[in-house]
């Protein structure tokens, strides 16, 4: 049985309406550079700026932050029936709480980037099932990047893609467990939780 599902937080869970491509700009970063490794190739007041830049876009996200469709119904649903709640995100650590505070989402576990190796490292994800002494392919990680598939992939967990389109068409080349095209889908979801060996 499923005991608890591990979330990714901005585009799973939440809309915080973060731009990373104008933060790439504004970093002066190359396009497509994920943000944080990208920042950590600067050195001294470069990357010091770039860090500034990150905080400002990431507080004024969790200003406008709301839950994304299906995301409210479905952790009422792992709530009431008694299932872990997780979230491991790359967002710092200040943010990532005071968004859930304003959402008034309750987790039993959050795990950002300031607490220790960062997705696609596994980590994270390990971490919270050590923490909840449940092996991992009893645990589920979702979110809505090859980062999170590949976190939950290499600590045993099992993953579904929050793909955004039809996931009859996706291609699915994160070799995900389940592709569902939002949290929108949470019954279905559930019902392939229920029928996992």
């Amino acid at each position: 049985m499923i005991r608890g599902i591990i979330f990714d937080l901005d585009g799973t869970l939440v809309d915080s309406g973060l731009d990373f491509d104008a933060m790439r700009r504004e970093m002066g970063l190359p396009a497509g550079m994920p943000i944080l490794e990208g920042i950590a190739t600067l050195q001294g007041a470069e990357a010091e700026r770039s860090r500034r830049i990150l905080h400002e876009h990431e507080w004024a996200g969790y200003q406008r932050a709301t839950l994304l469709p299906g995301a409210a119904e479905l952790l009422a649903w792992l709530r009431e029936n008694d299932r872990r709640v997780g979230i491991v995100t790359r967002n710092s650590r200040d943010v990532s709480l005071a968004t859930l505070m304003r959402l008034n989402v309750d987790c039993d576990t959050v795990l950002t980037r300031d607490d220790g190796p960062i997705k696609p490292d596994p980590w994270p994800v390990a971490q919270i099932c050590r923490q909840w002494k449940a092996p991992p392919r009893a645990v589920v990680m979702v979110g809505d990047f090859l980062f999170d598939v590949e976190a939950g992939r290499a600590a045993g967990t099992r993953t579904v893609l929050l793909a955004g389109v039809d996931p009859a068409a996706y291609p699915n080349k994160e070799g995900a467990d389940k592709v569902i095209s939002s949290l929108a889908q949470w019954r279905e979801l559930l019902a392939w939780m229920k029928d996992l060996p």
